[in-house]
């Protein structure tokens, strides 16, 4: 579909989206909900009315995500298949993958999580016909990036699931390459662009940005960077959608 009718057909889309979140909210189903990008940004989604639902591999995990506002859904995506992701999926206005395997993991779990998983949920969404999909990547994310470390296979694995989601046409799909994270206060201003440079973002604002990003189809087919920078959220959002 060329870019033109594409951007229109998502901003058709975005008011239908934001017509019906006025009315009853949205259901935003999210991988890895109790990662510290996901707690964030299901109490943000809670607060304006939304249903967060959180896959979960840990049972223990639960309560933490109630307190959040969402609601937890125990599902393993290492070991689950498609048809129960697409399950749990089915009914959702949007799906967001926020799992990774973590800084302490080694090189499989890169594989199983970080790019397996992704390619799951992604195929889920599909079958479960949620067409707005969301993938928090990495900068530097890239399947011919070069090395033997486990931080090189990590950018690698994130870089194939990318490249694999952008090749669903049935996905409405944006994907979101943070710069280095850390636990500072979110201050909400930002940089968000398709090439920032190198930078660190606080979760929180990551975590707001997602949520801006998931109300925005009009974002559709676009891979951004994020980083701390001088612009407010919602602005930046729009600012990448054309409005």
């Amino acid at each position: 579909m060329p870019w033109d009718v594409r951007r229109g057909v998502g901003e058709v889309v975005r008011r239908v989206v934001l017509s019906r979140r006025t009315v009853e909210g949205m259901r935003i189903v999210i991988a890895g909900g109790h990662g510290q990008i996901a707690l964030r940004l299901e109490r943000l989604l809670a607060a304006r009315g939304d249903e967060a639902a959180g896959l979960i591999r840990k049972p223990e995990q639960a309560d933490d995500l109630r307190q959040a506002g969402a609601e937890p859904v125990v599902l393993d995506l290492e070991q689950a298949s498609v048809d129960e992701v697409a399950e749990r999926l089915r009914g959702a206005d949007a799906a967001v993958f926020a799992a990774g395997a973590g800084p302490g993991s080694g090189v499989a779990r890169k594989d199983t999580v970080d790019k397996a998983a992704a390619v799951l949920f992604a195929d889920a969404a599909v079958k479960a016909g949620v067409r707005r999909f969301v993938i928090v990547s990495s900068m530097g994310a890239d399947p011919r990036h070069q090395g033997d470390e486990i931080f090189d296979v990590y950018l690698r694995a994130k870089g194939e699931a990318d490249e694999y989601v952008r090749g669903l046409d049935d996905l409405d799909w944006t994907i979101l390459r943070p710069g280095g994270l850390t636990d500072d206060a979110g201050t909400g201003l930002v940089r968000l662009e398709a090439h920032t440079g190198r930078g660190t973002i606080p979760r929180d604002d990551v975590a707001a940005v997602l949520a801006e990003l998931v109300d925005t189809p009009a974002t559709a087919g676009l891979t951004l960077e994020l980083i701390s920078g001088p612009t407010p959220v919602s602005v930046a959002v729009r600012s990448v959608a054309g409005n």
